[in-house]
């Protein structure tokens, strides 16, 4: 007990994680295995199996990790702020890695198409999450912004914020896309509103939004289908 993270590797393992990572690729660790290599230490009371073990326990499902903050991290026993900040630094730069657009520059035909394009991205989160692809002419993505909002509501998906971007890389259009934590993609009052507020600037800036995506667990509405996207129907 106590051991650090040289001791640990040097008596207890004689092929440590590090090492496996090194010969056979970070597909081959278990979960707390790869924390302990990003934590890479103990803190003299707890080596970094038993800390990671330990978040391993709070988290229960590893789709928790997306959506952990700082705060939560430094309530886990063992993870102070050297460590909370090293395990947020990772999830981010993962998170933002798989929500970096193709490089191909994928083109979206149709709403399946988009929701495929985040589906497995949205669907475990447990808090709203704001998704708008900058698209071209040709419905090709040029760009992705994501924020998480909590829940959808007018003061929060402001157009003005959801446009901005568009307007400084010209795209053609947009479309939208939320997650329902709760697994049911059923669209809202508040998603409605926010669709045909959308709408409005859109059209008045030249930009069209070419539908507005609910994404559920497994399931997605989308509200043009659904024919809410004219403000007078």
């Amino acid at each position: 007990m106590g051991m650090d993270w040289d001791v640990c590797v040097a008596s207890e393992l004689e092929d440590g994680p590090r090492e496996r990572l090194m010969r056979l690729g970070p597909g081959a660790l278990r979960v707390d295995e790869l924390l302990a290599c990003i934590m890479q230490s103990g803190n003299g009371k707890q080596n970094v199996y038993e800390i990671a073990q330990s978040l391993c326990r709070h988290l229960g499902d590893l789709d928790r990790l997306a959506d952990l903050e700082v705060a939560e991290l430094l309530s886990v026993p063992g993870i102070g702020p050297a460590k909370a900040v090293q395990i947020a630094a990772a999830v981010e730069l993962g998170r933002r890695v798989v929500r970096k657009p193709p490089s191909d520059k994928r083109q979206i035909r149709t709403a399946e198409d988009a929701a495929k394009y985040v589906m497995d991205r949205l669907r475990y989160l447990k808090k709203e999450h704001f998704v708008t692809l900058l698209l071209d002419t040709k419905h090709r993505v040029l760009a992705e912004d994501m924020s998480s909002v909590g829940s959808l509501d007018a003061s929060i998906v402001h157009p003005r914020e959801i446009f901005r971007r568009a307007i400084r890389i010209s795209a053609s259009s947009i479309l939208c896309i939320h997650n329902h934590p709760s697994g049911d993609p059923s669209p809202s009052p508040e998603d409605i509103a926010v669709t045909r507020r959308l709408v409005e600037a859109g059209r008045v800036l030249g930009i069209e939004v070419l539908d507005h995506i609910v994404i559920g667990d497994g399931r997605f509405v989308s509200l043009r289908a659904e024919g809410y996207m004219d403000s007078t129907s």
